[in-house]
């Protein structure tokens, strides 16, 4: 018995790079859309609360506008979250006193946040 998996054509791609939020907490958002239809996506990123939605958010808007700007005529309704990443970027490093003229090092984690949209290949 085959296993049928649907095969995505993708269309257009938009990425944010060096996102200022750690992957960890950008992946759990990432994961939650992978594989949704964009307008599906959308309304789910709309609803939840984290703090790596507006982000997400605004690069799905993003992979959006560059399919339709790449074909006119493409029904947005249709387009799928075709491949969804989240990479770790640079760390920014800063200090933070110690007591007895010591300090520690505050690490703050970047992300490049890809996204690419879209078409059911049907067969």
């Amino acid at each position: 018995m085959e296993k049928k998996t649907k095969k995505i054509i993708p269309i257009a791609h938009a990425a944010h790079k060096k996102a200022r939020i750690s992957p960890r907490k950008a992946r759990l958002v990432v994961d939650q859309v992978r594989g949704m239809n964009a307008n599906h996506a959308l309304a789910i990123l709309q609803q939840t609360r984290r703090k790596a939605n507006p982000i997400v958010r605004c690069v799905l808007q993003a992979a959006i506008a560059n399919a339709q700007v790449k074909d006119k005529n493409i029904d947005v309704s249709q387009l799928i979250i075709s491949e969804a990443t989240v990479n770790k970027a640079g760390v920014l490093k800063r200090m933070r006193a110690r007591a007895m003229g010591r300090g520690n090092i505050i690490k703050k984690y970047t992300s490049h946040v890809s996204l690419s949209v879209g078409l059911v290949e049907h067969a």
